[in-house]
């Protein structure tokens, strides 16, 4: 694609929209940057844009500002539906998405990973395998690293392993991974999805462009993920807890085991018992991780190496303290049901549970089960806690907290030495944060502040 001398528009000014606008000035094009928050919220942002002669429009978006462009180059966080994208579209503007653009420059190999639940982690994790078995590797996209930002490293030998969102691939047209994972396929972002079929459809762009040369890493388990094992021209990898694969990786007698055919034979990886991550859904993120690994050329003694010294994640099921016997963890990227109830179930039981902040169109009464086996009590905050609580009134004590400072207080009064505290809010952070990872680690800093003031009362005490 040819930028210079284009008119190009990047709309919306996050961390990929920023590093989008810089990569198209630094290819010469002439860029403006349209976003609707006000100049005032874009303090931090601006100066560097106009040193680099990048037009600002904040405040709103302008049609005319829309219509005089080339090229449109659209942020994860700002919805097709955007009715200056309509019409532009509708003119026959090209309109696309940061992952699309940089994906027309990255080179080498690319392994993508999407999903309901888990993304992160396996994403982490498979950088993780990769670089312990010796091939070039570099990690990012919805992980933090904006995928503009790779392709100055990226290598025709190397790997770039990539975490992509339904809001990233829903823009995209050309998006090529050599290999493709769908770790599950489960309710999400229905507000700005519409429906669980569109959102899926969202999902299943990854494997769009791929061939019969290619790879999708398919969860076997999950059915609306099994499905698009019949829409895809790709060579179809499984990976399964319950049962065996054709081929994939799967769990057999303590172990998980990968078969690169039908006709080879199994190979052990790595027992059950050497993965330091809580939870079962961490073990299907595992064997994912695995078979993609595998399929990219890892060998097995790399991946158990790496799987045995691989740590959480940030924000997801991440221990942060324990304070007067009472354990907390930190899983603010649970930003659906489906998440939280992962989180709850890798515990089990005694749990505290810190639920609630902007709703995306979820089903709380789904998580009644598991609350009524594991949980103690529900501490509701954000603007969905009306609404979780009329999901799940009856089901489990529940202390309205409004705020997450409250939350935490609460719980530190009612949590008993042995209990746990867990933040997994099931919403996204964006009616009183600015993002889950601000959620997460606030709750950090409010656990520490509670071993502070645990400390300061021992001593006075002494």
């Amino acid at each position: 694609m040819e930028l210079k001398g284009k008119k190009v528009l990047v709309v919306g000014l996050g961390k990929s929209g920023l590093a989008a606008a810089l990569f198209l000035r630094k290819r010469g094009a002439h860029v403006t940057v349209s976003d609707m928050r006000s100049a005032a919220a874009l303090a931090k942002e601006i100066p560097a844009l106009l040193d680099e002669g990048i037009m600002v429009e904040s405040g709103g978006h302008g049609l005319l500002t829309f219509r005089r462009q080339d090229l449109i180059v659209v942020s994860p966080g700002v919805p097709l539906d955007t009715p200056e994208l309509v019409q532009v579209k509708a003119f026959g503007l090209p309109v696309i998405g940061e992952l699309e653009l940089a994906a027309q420059y990255l080179k080498g190999n690319v392994l993508a990973i999407t999903g309901s639940n888990g993304k992160t982690t396996t994403t982490a994790l498979i950088g993780e395998i990769l670089a312990s078995a010796g091939l070039p590797t570099q990690v990012g996209g919805n992980i933090g690293v904006p995928v503009i930002d790779l392709i100055e490293k990226s290598t025709d030998e190397g790997w770039s392993v990539l975490e992509v969102s339904s809001f990233q691939l829903e823009s995209t047209q050309f998006f090529h991974p050599r290999i493709a994972v769908i770790l599950n396929i489960t309710p999400d972002h229905l507000d700005r999805h519409g429906t669980f079929e569109n959102y899926a459809l969202a999902k299943e762009r990854i494997f769009a462009v791929q061939t019969a040369s290619d790879y999708l890493v398919l969860n076997a388990d999950n059915p609306r993920t099994a499905q698009a094992a019949g829409r895809t021209s790709a060579n179809v990898y499984w990976f399964s807890l319950e049962s065996s694969v054709v081929q994939g990786a799967w769990v057999q007698e303590g172990e998980i085991v990968f078969r690169a055919s039908a006709n080879a034979a199994i190979e052990p990886i790595l027992s059950l018992k050497s993965i330091p991550l809580k939870g079962t859904h961490n073990v299907e993120n595992t064997l994912a991780a695995v078979c993609a690994a595998r399929l990219a050329g890892a060998d097995a003694a790399s991946i158990a190496k790496a799987v045995a010294i691989f740590r959480a994640v940030e924000h997801r099921l991440e221990y942060v303290a324990t304070n007067n016997g009472v354990e907390y963890y930190n899983d603010s990227k649970a930003t659906n049901v489906d998440a939280s109830a992962k989180a709850i179930a890798a515990f089990p039981g005694c749990i505290h549970l810190i639920l609630g902040g902007k709703d995306k169109n979820s089903n709380y009464a789904d998580l009644s089960d598991l609350l009524r086996k594991r949980v103690k009590a529900v501490y509701t905050i954000g603007s969905a806690a009306a609404k979780i609580e009329s999901h799940i009134r009856g089901v489990v004590p529940i202390v309205s907290s409004e705020t997450l400072d409250k939350a935490v207080a609460a719980t530190a009064k009612a949590a008993h030495p042995g209990d746990i505290v867990l933040l997994s809010p099931a919403c996204s952070s964006f009616d009183q944060f600015e993002n889950y990872e601000q959620r997460g680690r606030i709750f950090k800093e409010l656990v520490n502040n509670l071993n502070i003031l645990n400390e300061r009362n021992s001593q006075e005490k002494g």
